[in-house]
């Protein structure tokens, strides 16, 4: 995301921008297995963090008059507080200032476009108030990459016929009265869809890390993962026991050196033998839209002889020729992954996950994971969905559609990531990824930037401090194989007017 995020010299020469509109070469850093990504301009940098200092000046000096003023009452004596100091600091005076750019209420299915529920403030003590009127906004927020969740959508007859059959819910997880024939059908079809033994199916995705990772390894353990996974990742490797390293983002050498270093040092202390070693990275990542080097991580863990999982929430379904996600790209057998992970709330327009692997693996899963053993399980009329959708990437429902869907995503994705490079933007990420981060940088130009595009009825999603860097600031696009090139067309267009309004094509000042 910086201009240090490293990553392997064959990805870095596919993640190099376009050169912008003027005819100019941007200048990006060139160092040897670094991205090619651009530089923040020291200005900005600079004005960046001035800016945050500010607002945190300002709301200590309010939050001293404001002690004087009116006191308030503490917690109990012999109680901590519920909320950390600098948290609620945080919420109240740097959230909460810009509150209406996130968390807006839509009705509507998550299609290309999507209705919007506007909100009314009163004053900045009250919270936001919904009311009755609607926008009609093009959706550049939503995962809904193949279309899967439109209104419209090409399962939609299958899914209500299934409730004729089955219940809305299970109420109960899979070992007790949770599995139907609708979830043994989507193991068996998701195993063969990834050319794994077998799969197990969970009930929520962020649960499928979370609850899956402790059961693969615990106190004794290695876990080694990207600085930049997914927070369910990070959830589950802490909540396994295990020890955590981390290496630098996509950078393969980082990584061996982790694995050496950490193979020669041993469990702390007694400086043992680890049981296992555990390698988690990501197909796609979510908040940079890059690939992951997965033919070049495989190589080094079957050097060491480590353990792989590959988390392709994002991923599955969304990229390859077929859609069968990082594997299909980078050219690695399914076989050579040990732990196959995915949700089906993307590219399937469902709910729920899924781990994939050899036989052993996933009968320990049913028995070990608390998301199988506790939790309740997907509801029926979403394991048809997951299935009807899965037979159309397949080509099993006798169209092409499924591959026409493939190819929109993919020529829409790169379509969109072109012209805004163009355009002058500072865009991360790789050609093929459905994930378009735009630089915002400055804290003043994230509402500014979301509330112009609401104004011009597109609906984007940005990303701050605390859930990106403090310097990083974004807005983050996500592309949907339901939209049409017109409706991209026009959405760029006022990407790009609100961009100038906001000035935030960096790439063109560098060239200038």
């Amino acid at each position: 995301m910086g201009s240090n995020k490293k990553k392997s010299s064959s990805q870095a020469t596919k993640a190099a921008p376009a050169a912008p509109a003027t005819g100019k070469k941007l200048e990006t850093k060139r160092t040897p297995s670094v991205a090619h990504i651009p530089e923040i301009p020291w200005f900005v940098a600079v004005t960046t963090f001035f800016s945050y200092g500010l607002l945190m000046f300002f709301g200590y000096i309010r939050d001293f008059w404001s002690n004087i003023v009116r006191p308030k009452k503490t917690s109990q004596k012999g109680y901590a507080p519920v909320v950390k100091d600098f948290d609620d600091f945080f919420t109240r005076r740097l959230y909460r200032r810009i509150e209406d750019c996130w968390n807006r209420p839509i009705c509507s299915n998550p299609g290309a476009f999507i209705d919007v529920m506007l909100r009314e403030r009163e004053s900045q003590k009250h919270p936001f108030k919904v009311t009755q009127e609607t926008s009609r906004c093009m959706n550049l927020g939503s995962y809904n990459y193949l279309g899967f969740g439109d209104p419209d959508g090409p399962t939609i007859e299958q899914v209500c016929e299934s409730l004729d059959t089955f219940a809305v819910a299970t109420c109960s997880a899979r070992p007790n009265l949770g599995t139907t024939k609708l979830h043994d059908e989507v193991e068996k079809l998701v195993a063969e869809f990834l050319d794994t033994e077998d799969c197990m199916i969970f009930g929520m995705g962020f649960g499928t890390n979370s609850t899956g990772i402790p059961a693969l390894v615990g106190k004794g353990g290695l876990i080694i993962s990207d600085s930049m996974n997914h927070a369910s990742i990070v959830c589950g490797a802490r909540t396994s026991g295990a020890k955590i390293k981390v290496f630098k983002h996509n950078d393969v050498e980082d990584l061996e050196a982790v694995i050496r270093d950490s193979i020669v040092q041993g469990q702390p202390r007694t400086h043992l033998p680890w049981t296992k070693i555990l390698i988690l990275v990501e197909g796609i990542y979510s908040m940079e839209g890059e690939m992951s080097p997965l033919d070049e991580i495989v190589r080094i863990k079957e050097k060491y002889g480590c353990y792989l999982m590959v988390d392709e929430a994002h991923s599955i379904g969304a990229i390859g020729k077929t859609g069968r996600g990082i594997t299909e790209v980078k050219g690695v057998s399914t076989k050579d992954v040990d732990i196959m992970m995915g949700t089906f709330t993307k590219s399937f327009g469902a709910v729920g996950g899924y781990m994939a692997g050899s036989k052993s693996l996933v009968s320990y899963l049913r028995q070990a994971s608390v998301g199988s053993v506790a939790s309740a399980s997907i509801s029926p009329p979403a394991c048809q969905q997951i299935l009807s959708a899965l037979n159309i990437i397949m080509g099993r429902d006798g169209t092409d559609l499924g591959k026409r869907k493939l190819r929109a995503l993919r020529e829409n994705s790169d379509y969109f990531r072109r012209r805004v490079t163009e355009m002058g933007f500072h865009v991360l990420g790789d050609y093929g990824s459905p994930v378009v981060p735009l630089m915002l940088y400055h804290p003043a130009k994230i509402p500014a930037f979301s509330r112009e595009c609401l104004k011009r009825k597109l609906a984007v999603v940005v990303v701050g401090f605390p859930a990106a860097p403090l310097l990083l600031s974004r807005t983050r696009v996500c592309i949907s194989a339901g939209h049409k090139k017109k409706d991209l067309d026009d959405a760029l267009e006022k990407i790009s007017e609100v961009g100038d309004m906001t000035d935030i094509k960096y790439a063109r000042h560098l060239c200038m």
